[in-house]
C-alpha cells in the first residue's frame, strides 16, 4: 500500500511540474528546441577557441621553458666573467684608495700629535 501511494504521489507530481512548465514556457518547444540547438553550437564553437587558446599557452610555456633552460647558464656564465673582468679593472683603483686612506690616516695621527703640544705652547 505504501508504494502504490507513493507512485500515485510521484506521478501526480511530474504530471503537474509538466503541465506548469509547458504553460509557463515564454517560447514554444520548437523555438526552445532551436534555441538550446544554437546556444550548444556557440558552445561548443566557444569550448573549442578555449581548448585552441589552451594548445597555445602549452606551446608558449615549452617555448620559454626551453629559452630559459639554454640562455640561463650562458647569462650566468657572462655575469661571471663581467664580475671577474669589473674585479679586475677596480683592483688597481682599490690599492690607490688604500693608500690614500693610510696616508690620511698617519696625517691625522701627526696632527694630533701636534694639537696638545701647541696647546702647551699658547698656555
Amino acid at each position: 500500500m505504501k508504494a502504490k501511494s507513493f507512485l500515485i504521489g510521484l506521478t501526480t507530481g511530474l504530471v503537474s511540474g509538466a503541465v506548469v512548465v509547458l504553460f509557463s514556457a515564454p517560447q514554444s518547444g520548437a523555438q526552445l528546441r532551436q534555441y538550446i540547438a544554437s546556444n550548444t553550437t556557440g558552445a561548443k564553437s566557444k569550448l573549442q577557441d578555449v581548448q585552441a587558446e589552451i594548445g597555445n599557452v602549452k606551446q608558449s610555456i615549452g617555448t620559454l621553458k626551453s629559452e630559459a633552460q639554454n640562455s640561463i647558464p650562458s647569462i650566468i656564465n657572462e655575469l661571471k666573467d663581467n664580475f671577474t673582468a669589473f674585479k679586475t679593472e677596480i683592483e688597481p683603483e682599490s690599492e690607490k684608495l688604500k693608500q690614500e686612506i693610510e696616508n690620511l690616516q698617519n696625517s691625522i695621527k701627526e696632527i694630533e700629535k701636534i694639537i696638545p703640544q701647541s696647546k702647551n705652547i699658547a698656555q
